[in-house]
């Protein structure tokens, strides 16, 4: 193809496009803006004297706009297209420096770009990748090739080149005792068209933990499967936020189950805060293979009115880096907090600490009934500095105790782009200290912002330690999901330490496959032990979790019959009509002992078609679908992306805020994309 091209280029250059040319400018100026503010401070180090060239920064440019234009697709997603370009935005770089400074070029290492857009544009609709950002790139022209990683990519590498550490049978809080810096992929990635692809620099690209999705399990072999709870949402908004920028999102960003949990259901719930949850289980065939069923979860956690409400003391730990200079960042995050701060009470009250260089407190403890103070200090707020986050989360925590409430709610909140760089070194003490403080009554939940080099797995693993949520945050709108509609779920739990156990009966299910929560998995006998940490439920929290079981006699079985094994098992007479037997822990806020809940699966759980189940569980299951077959689950690879809207659509309902209407749209786009 690139063959192809030169012979055309050489026998007569077509004209320059319009769009290739504004797409030309606008990455110069990009990399102008940014390689300014980002080398001032080391070159005034170095220089001579006032007035001596700054002989980096165009170089820089130079590289940059190389690196850009040769990486991303939105140009116009052909070899030749680059090569019009880069000429052109190398001549124009050369020119707009030279003017000013007066030297030539040399090439040194690229320089991350990206360049705040307008913050009352980006607030209101899904906002553009930043330049330098090659994961998540804009497709201007025609959509490019779906880019999955290689077998040999699969695997995230740690720094050191080890295998990271699996979370699959560990504790909760596992993966956060491990290195809290995360797995970085420095693997290249093997395109839909057999195309290799150079791998991303670290800063170019979010940081996830990379996992395998769960397999076929014998019920003979494995009974029982255990799990920690999980209402996380913000695997699910890093997915929508990929494809509304025109590429296929990563498949080791996607976790199933905080795709399911990112939607409200109307499940029924307890009637008393006696009971903090109530579980309903539903049978349904399986839309994408007929010999088997899916056996649907789905809890409710108890809910309250407003005036029955506890008191908050909020602390809002804020990430004023220089990292955080983007339109996505410091600027959306200010609106977001804004509107949470607007459905406090008066008697709440909120204190703000900001880390850059070093921590800092911007605002003591100050009721809300004083909103105008919060309110300015926090719009007062400005990007600077490196990351020093391990300092700001103990200024915080200081100051939580100092406000603390008792009988109340206790909560940091962190909000950040996901790096700590600089500060605390050892992991294992920031999650010793996040643990400590946990055990006092205070929580810590996280809230992410922008892209690039966001660090998900450490933002994860420091909410699952914490006793908190963790939501991505890429739109004022979605600010205003998790911190006003869901607010009441997200800062005050009803339930912590909660776990899930399913035991199946080998008398009627002969295989199962749980459909997502991998990082959540537990040892079987975690599930007695107190001391074993899971995940919480706050007020009104629905929790989702589906398997995937082939019944005994179906053709869909895949295990053969151990040679040593029983030939028939069977479970006693009085348990035959059990699909499986369901137990819940969890223990009331400020309790060191659980409750234990415990519901039989029968057959009456079984609908009679799939179009009978409710519109809540089928809608569930369509999202479910959606995201298996976005991590290129093997069991979905003949189910369509229109069967998947199907679904959807007919099980869409009451959407009064238009979350499954979004999520029609994401399925038309991956569809599109996905090629």
């Amino acid at each position: 193809m690139i063959d192809k091209d030169l012979k055309r280029l050489a026998r007569s250059a077509p004209p320059p496009l319009e769009d290739a040319k504004r797409q030309a400018l606008d990455s110069a100026l990009q990399a102008f803006d940014k390689a300014g503010p980002e080398n001032q401070r080391a070159t005034q180090k170095q220089r001579p004297a006032q007035g001596s060239p700054d002989v980096g920064r165009l170089t820089r440019i130079v590289t940059s706009i190389r690196s850009g234009l040769m990486n991303q697709r939105y140009m116009a997603g052909t070899a030749l297209a680059t090569l019009m370009i880069l000429p052109a935005a190398a001549y124009m770089t050369w020119q707009i420096a030279s003017d000013q400074h007066g030297f030539a070029p040399e090439l040194l290492a690229p320089l991350e770009m990206g360049r705040s857009a307008d913050p009352e544009t980006a607030m209101e609709a899904p906002l553009p990748p930043a330049s330098g950002q090659k994961d998540m790139e804009l497709a201007d022209a025609a959509p490019s090739p779906r880019v999955a990683a290689s077998p040999a990519a699969r695997q995230a590498v740690q720094p050191g080149g080890a295998a990271p550490k699996q979370s699959i049978g560990q504790p909760m809080g596992a993966i956060a005792r491990q290195d809290l810096a995360g797995s970085v992929n420095q693997q290249g990635f093997a395109g839909a068209d057999g195309a290799y692809r150079a791998p991303l620099a670290e800063a170019e690209r979010n940081r996830v933990e990379n996992f395998v999705s769960h397999g076929v399990k014998s019920v003979a072999e494995h009974p029982v499967s255990t799990f920690s709870a999980d209402v996380d949402t913000s695997s699910y908004a890093m997915v929508r936020r990929a494809l509304k920028q025109g590429v296929m999102p990563r498949p080791e960003t996607v976790r199933v189950e905080e795709m399911v949990n990112y939607f409200p259901y109307a499940y029924s719930g307890p009637e008393s805060a006696d009971t903090p949850f109530r579980a309903t289980v539903t049978v349904t065939p399986t839309p994408w293979n007929p010999d088997t069923q899916l056996l649907h979860v789905g809890v409710k956690g108890y809910d309250i009115t407003p005036a029955e409400r506890p008191a908050a003391n909020l602390v809002f730990l804020i990430d004023v880096s220089g990292s955080m200079n983007d339109a996505d960042k410091l600027p959306l995050l200010k609106s977001a907090f804004r509107l949470l701060v607007n459905t406090l009470d008066p008697d709440d009250t909120v204190s703000i600490v900001t880390y850059a260089g070093e921590a800092g407190t911007v605002l003591e403890p100050t009721p809300v009934s004083d909103k105008r103070k919060v309110l300015e200090a926090m719009d007062n707020l400005r990007p600077g500095g490196s990351t020093a986050g391990a300092a700001g989360l103990e200024e915080a925590y200081r100051l939580a105790e100092k406000g603390f409430v008792k009988g109340g709610v206790n909560r940091v909140m962190l909000a950040t782009d996901g790096d700590f760089n600089v500060g605390q070194s050892d992991d294992r003490s920031l999650t010793a200290m996040i643990e400590q403080k946990r055990e006092s009554g205070v929580f810590l939940s996280i809230f992410g912002f922008g892209q690039g080099n966001y660090n998900d797995w450490l933002m994860q693993a420091i909410a699952q330690n914490g006793n908190g949520v963790a939501a991505y945050i890429d739109t004022l709108a979605e600010a205003e999901k998790t911190l006003v509609q869901e607010a009441s779920a997200s800062l005050f739990p009803i339930a912590s330490d909660v776990k899930f156990q399913l035991e199946f009966n080998p008398a009627m299910v002969a295989e199962y496959r749980q459909i997502g929560f991998e990082t959540r998995a537990l040892n079987r006998e975690d599930f007695n032990n107190d001391l074993v940490d899971a995940g919480e439920i706050g007020l009104g929290h629905t929790v989702t979790a589906i398997y995937e079981i082939t019944p005994v006699g179906s053709p869909a079985v895949l295990n053969s019959d151990l040679r040593y094994g029983p030939e028939s098992p069977a479970a006693p007479d009085q348990y035959g009509d059990e699909l499986a037997f369901l137990k819940i822990r969890a223990k009331t806020p400020g309790e060191a002992e659980s409750r234990l809940t415990e519901i039989p699966v029968t057959r009456e759980a079984e609908a009679q078609s799939f179009a009978a189940a409710s519109q809540d569980v089928r809608f569930s299951i369509a999202v479910a679908a959606f995201g298996q077959k976005l991590r290129n689950t093997a069991q979905l690879a003949g189910f369509s992306y229109d069967e998947i809207e199907r679904i959807a659509r007919e099980a869409r309902g009451e959407d009064p805020f238009g979350y499954r209407s979004e999520f029609l749209q994401l399925v038309r786009l991956a569809r599109g994309l996905d090629r």
